[in-house]
């Protein structure tokens, strides 16, 4: 076993596939990496726990609906990888993250309330409309809304 002064800057990863030359082990390595972050993600952003819903079904749709969108996350790191993107997981949600949809409420002359709804502009430029345009998707998602009550 070797120590800090005799193997400085190595990385020992253990592992059981004996016939797997390193560079395989270090990309699954770091897939296993970038996975524990998507789970990580996947149970809080995404919502998977806690669960407050009572009926059965209600549960399963809504674990259905958070394995779906953990099913999504690889594909959208494959288009945006075809396009020369290559972030992670953690990297992608910060990019995204500065988005917002927002809704304001103005009463009118006549009383009644006029309500705005529209998607700010992605920001810092250019970094998440390189990741909306790679992956094909609107840089303002949802369409402006207006209601009047």
């Amino acid at each position: 076993m070797g120590t800090k002064l005799t193997h400085s800057g190595v990385y020992c990863l253990p592992s059981n596939q004996t016939d797997w030359d390193s560079e395989r082990l270090w990309w699954t390595y770091i897939l296993l990496t970038d996975l524990k972050a998507v789970f990580r993600s996947l149970k809080s952003e995404l919502g998977l726990r806690p669960v407050f819903h009572h009926q059965e079904g209600r549960v399963e749709g809504h674990l259905f609906i958070t394995v779906l969108a953990f099913q999504f996350v690889p594909i959208i790191r494959h288009r945006l990888h075809e396009q020369g993107i290559a972030a992670s997981w953690t990297r992608l949600r910060a990019t995204v993250r500065v988005q917002r949809r927002v809704s304001v409420t103005f009463r009118r002359a006549d009383g009644r309330l006029l309500q705005v709804r529209k998607a700010t502009q992605p920001e810092p430029e250019p970094e998440p409309k390189a990741s909306y345009t790679a992956l094909g998707v609107p840089h303002t998602p949802g369409r402006l809304k207006k209601t009047i009550t």
